[in-house]
């Protein structure tokens, strides 16, 4: 068994039926020399599962009882990835005004395994995860919360394809039953979204999670439609897109200054060259778009609708006029 890994944890798998093996039979267990089955089990040790040794005449190995839970198998890189994305989450606010959720929300489950995660690490990686911790910090970011139970009932249905039934809230504040056939969850601008079939309408819809109440499943089996996108975030953004206006934007600096200056839209960007970007987007107003290119103070071309440049040419004449240019 030349592979590392996959002895690792085929000695792991035969300590944990909790009975005490002898070197010589692990290792013919194993097909491993002595000396190796000595070297997996100081890596079983460094990852933090308490290997007991017996020495002398009746020696042997044995996996210590009493352990609720084993340490998680993460390389350095996986852990700080796992330490980074539980504080991103928990940085999760309610937008100002927002009446608290009387359930625990998603960033309430982070921010409780945040201070957790290390008691599941290897020993060796305790040190760095508590220097990480100690060392940062995260800026709130306001969105609507859900709950991981919501999203727990969510993934559960779509796994099952079993239909959901909830009361649904619209932008408007209308209130409505809605029976469906849910196919997948989407997060996307730190938002969280359902993508169903509505059995009352009919048709394909997307739901925001935040305005779900009384999400149940009702035990109802129905056959996965084809999706109606290459892609249900795909599908989203389309919808999302529906009614604004389509611009291309070249603009004459880099790729990272540009998507800095756009980080809350969804744009797509493209580096051209290493001072060039192309950037497609879709806009409820030209306005926007002209204030975020101010502030990147770099030269750009437009490509957009009749109506959208028009408006870009009048305001260009009001600027010319204010200054002067336009006498």
């Amino acid at each position: 068994m030349a592979d590392v890994t996959e002895r690792t944890l085929a000695l792991l798998s035969t300590l944990q039926t909790g009975r005490p093996f002898s070197g010589e039979e692990l290792t013919r267990r194993l097909g491993v020399s002595p000396r190796t089955l000595r070297r997996d089990v100081d890596r079983l040790r460094g990852y933090g599962y308490p290997v007991e040794t017996q020495p002398g005449p009746g020696g042997h190995y044995r996996l210590a009882a009493g352990r609720t839970m084993p340490p998680l198998v993460l390389d350095d890189d996986e852990a700080v990835a796992t330490l980074l994305a539980l504080a991103s989450l928990a940085a999760m606010e309610p937008p100002a005004g927002a009446e608290p959720s009387a359930e625990r929300t998603v960033d309430d489950a982070a921010t409780r395994a945040y201070g957790k995660l290390d008691q599941f690490l290897p020993a060796r990686l305790r040190p760095r995860m508590a220097a990480i911790r100690s060392s940062l910090e995260t800026s709130p970011q306001r969105a609507p919360s859900v709950t991981a139970g919501l999203l727990g009932i969510a993934a559960e249905a779509i796994a099952n394809s079993e239909t959901l039934s909830f009361t649904y809230t619209d932008a408007r504040g209308e209130r409505s039953a809605r029976r469906v056939e849910p196919h997948r969850q989407i997060h996307h601008l730190l938002r969280w979204y359902l993508l169903a079939w509505d059995l009352g309408r009919s048709d394909w819809r997307v739901f925001r999670l935040d305005r779900v109440t009384g999400l149940m499943r009702t035990g109802d089996r129905f056959e996965p439609r084809p999706l109606p996108a290459g892609s249900a975030a795909e599908y989203l953004r389309q919808g999302l897109d529906k009614g604004r206006q389509r611009v291309d934007v070249v603009i004459d600096a880099p790729a990272t200054d540009v998507a800095d200056a756009l980080r809350y839209q969804d744009a797509e960007i493209h580096s051209v060259t290493g001072s060039s970007t192309a950037v497609s987007l879709a806009l409820d107003s030209w306005q926007w778009l002209l204030l975020h290119l101010a502030f990147l103070d770099a030269d750009f071309r437009l490509s957009a609708g009749p109506q959208f440049m028009e408006s870009c040419r009048v305001f260009a004449e009001r600027l010319a006029a204010a200054t002067g240019d336009g006498e």
